[in-house]
């Protein structure tokens, strides 16, 4: 077969484009591959200048390719190749592989473009970004949806340890209760149950002092157990959220010094209560109810927990928009390791040994203070009595 015919043939039947120039940019041959990738018939082709067949700012500028490369000899794409885009006969433009090769022939340069069109390929990159980014956003919401999920089941684990502590604080305050009540109320009605024996048998002989002394004891164990139902039902009130505050200006010089001298009426033997108030005023803006219920509580727990002979410190402070109450012991103290306890409903310190009580009054002073809008602090170590403070500001 004739060289030049298998050349032909093997142009016509390329899969690539092929199209040749001369060094002018005249378009001297495409194949059919070209002519059907561009949309032309050969002979709308052959004999016009090459940037026919491209698209702004390629076309405006190719004549200045060439004859840059003839003036330097400077290869900007001959013998290296590039992605380009090609203008189709209807206007569109495509993308496409070119490489260009020189060709001396006859005495002249003819250059070839081989045209690989590359519009599938993009397509199938365009395709694969595009599920890239709807995976991308899915991933992103199943993410979103995710945090979201974890976010609920840690809140539902906080909150079903927050019930589960609860209950067990619950089970705990039940406890303490039952072991409370069940020791405070035995003794004083054990002791009214003796003494009314007692007086019967004395009423007969008839001993009138000890009728007196059990009479007077009968009172007692009756007013403890009054102090107890007292102490409940306050409690009850504040869970209930049904203790409210009614602030005004009080005389609390006054209120104190009338405390003072109620409570000294209970003090043990040789026990006495010592008030001093320091400032100008004595005027404050406070609930008189709860804090004198507040302030009774910390004296009677002075009273109880301190022995015969002893002082106990009570001090009012009023200076400027401030007001400090202070009540002071010498008694037995609060051990470090129950101090965390302290305010709990229902706690005792593992040393009041029988000394009665319910374990509400500083669960109830601390609530009453809080509702005033002030702050209760304390200071005790064991053998070395108790500071509580109470802090109010107008």
């Amino acid at each position: 077969m004739d060289s030049v015919k298998l050349l032909e043939a093997i142009i016509d039947n390329a899969i690539d484009g092929i199209i040749t120039i001369d060094s002018r940019g005249t378009v001297e041959s495409i194949n059919p591959a070209a002519s059907a990738l561009f949309g032309y018939e050969p002979s709308e082709v052959i004999g016009n200048n090459i940037s026919l067949l491209m698209p702004e700012p390629d076309r405006g500028r190719h004549d200045g390719y060439i004859e840059n490369y003839q003036e330097t000899g400077v290869k900007k794409i001959i013998g290296i190749g590039r992605e380009v885009k090609g203008l189709k006969k209807d206007g569109t433009t495509f993308p496409f592989r070119l490489a260009v090769s020189e060709v001396h022939y006859k005495s002249k340069n003819i250059f070839t473009g081989f045209i690989h069109d590359l519009t599938k390929e993009r397509a199938a990159e365009d395709e694969l970004r595009k599920h890239a980014i709807e995976l991308e956003e899915k991933v992103r919401e199943r993410t979103k949806d995710l945090i979201k999920l974890v976010s609920e089941l840690e809140k539902a684990k906080s909150d079903v340890s927050l019930s589960l502590e609860k209950e067990k604080e619950l089970n705990q305050m039940k406890s303490r209760f039952v072991s409370m009540a069940s020791h405070e109320f035995r003794t004083p009605l054990s002791s009214v149950q003796l003494s009314a024996s007692l007086i019967e048998k004395y009423v007969e002989r008839p001993d009138f002092q000890n009728v007196i002394k059990h009479t007077n004891r009968i009172r007692g164990s009756v007013q403890l157990l009054n102090n107890i139902l007292n102490d409940f039902l306050s409690l009850e009130k504040l869970e209930a959220g049904k203790v409210l505050v009614n602030k005004s200006d009080i005389n609390l010089v006054q209120l104190a010094e009338e405390i003072t001298e109620e409570m000294q009426m209970i003090c043990k033997k040789n026990q006495h209560i010592v008030y001093q108030h320091t400032g100008d005023v004595g005027m404050f803006y406070l609930d008189s109810h709860l804090i004198k219920s507040s302030i009774i509580n910390l004296v009677s727990n002075a009273i109880k927990y301190s022995g015969e002979d002893t002082f106990i410190e009570f001090s009012t402070e009023i200076k400027d928009d401030t007001c400090v109450i202070c009540i002071r012991d010498n008694g037995i103290g609060i051990p470090v390791e129950d101090q965390k306890n302290l305010f709990e409903p229902f706690f005792r310190a593992h040393n009041t040994g029988n000394i009665p009580g319910t374990g509400l009054g500083l669960n109830i002073v601390k609530r009453y203070v809080e509702l005033m809008g002030g702050l209760m602090e304390y200071r005790s170590a064991i053998n070395e009595g108790a500071l509580f403070k109470m802090t109010f500001d107008q």
